[in-house]
């Protein structure tokens, strides 16, 4: 299919309208290159990263390709606005925001010359994003990995409530690992997807092999959101994992939740490949992966899957 007049291709000047979602921890400066490589935004995540990594990771990428590139920050974190700057300093156009105001940084960045994205989990912050002057929401439904909205909202759900309700682009995340999932989220409004999951799996992702492992024996009712009342994240069942479990099921407080978590657990299991200890943040579509490949053989399955899936439809 040709998307030369797609808003988010257009937006980010890529052929296809795919962000490979900013995940901390395995979105580095290779798979963010590989995605762009491959024709999609390819994003780095750099919620992780203290300023000498990110440079570090900037360059890297950057001498990796010369395609589109953006750095995913979430704003709960000290020290954004310096790394807003050391981003805009290396050349960096596309932002995406999350975990917090799309109000504060906003205005800012689009006076560098930058494209704001930020990512929402509800109808009402969508909205609230667009009166913020962003030029594209990343819609994300709670089948995500990752840190997650307290509605528990489902991508369909979300998409079916913003309808025809926004003017700027949606680009539509959470459980989306085909083609066509692709192809349906844009007859329901969505220009492009946010794509996490299927990207952590790939050879290029910076997660630990043993963490890969476990995504290809994972089964449909291999993750669950765990956190809820604290900072709801989606975890892939592990002895952690179900730690939480525990501890919630037994009343433990927020000072208790906060001190099992303690810090670097999401490190431990996505990056060093801890399954014991570590924090294993991934999507419920992870029941689909199977197998490693390359975000090039990723990008060809679906694109050839949103053309067959779209063929059905005239």
């Amino acid at each position: 299919m040709n998307f030369q007049n797609n808003r988010i291709c257009k937006l980010y000047n890529i052929p296809h309208p795919i962000v490979q979602a900013g995940m901390v921890w395995v979105s580095g400066s290779k798979l963010a290159a590989a995605a762009a490589n491959a024709g999609c935004l390819g994003v780095l995540g750099a919620g992780s990263m203290k300023l000498t990594l990110l440079k570090e990771h900037l360059q890297k990428a950057l001498d990796l390709t010369n395609r589109s590139l953006a750095v995913n920050l979430p704003l709960l974190y000290d020290g954004v606005g310096a790394q807003i700057d050391l981003c805009l300093q290396a050349g960096i156009r596309h932002f995406i925001t999350s975990a917090g105001s799309p109000k504060t940084w906003t205005a800012y960045l689009k006076s560098q010359g930058a494209t704001v994205t930020h990512v929402v989990s509800s109808p009402t912050f969508a909205l609230k994003s667009q009166d913020a002057g962003v030029d594209a929401v990343v819609v994300e439904g709670f089948e995500a990995g990752g840190h997650n909205g307290r509605d528990e909202l489902t991508t369909l759900v979300l998409l079916q409530l913003l309808y025809q309700k926004l003017s700027i682009p949606i680009i539509a995340a959470g459980g989306i690992g085909t083609g066509a999932a692709m192809a349906a989220c844009m007859v329901l409004g969505a220009e492009g997807v946010q794509i996490g999951t299927a990207f952590a799996s790939t050879l290029e992702s910076s997660a630990h092999n043993n963490f890969k492992n476990a995504m290809l024996g994972s089964g449909e009712a291999s993750t669950a959101l765990r956190l809820k009342k604290h900072v709801p994240v989606r975890l892939l069942d592990n002895p952690f994992s179900k730690h939480i479990a525990d501890l919630e099921a037994q009343g433990g407080t927020k000072e208790q939740l906060e001190e099992l978590l303690g810090k670097g657990r999401a490190r431990k299991g996505m990056l060093e490949g801890d399954l014991i200890e570590g924090e294993l943040e991934i999507g419920q579509i992870v029941a689909l992966i199977k197998t490693v490949c390359s975000c090039q053989e990723l990008v060809n399955r679906l694109l050839s899957e949103f053309n067959a899936a779209t063929k059905t439809l005239e």
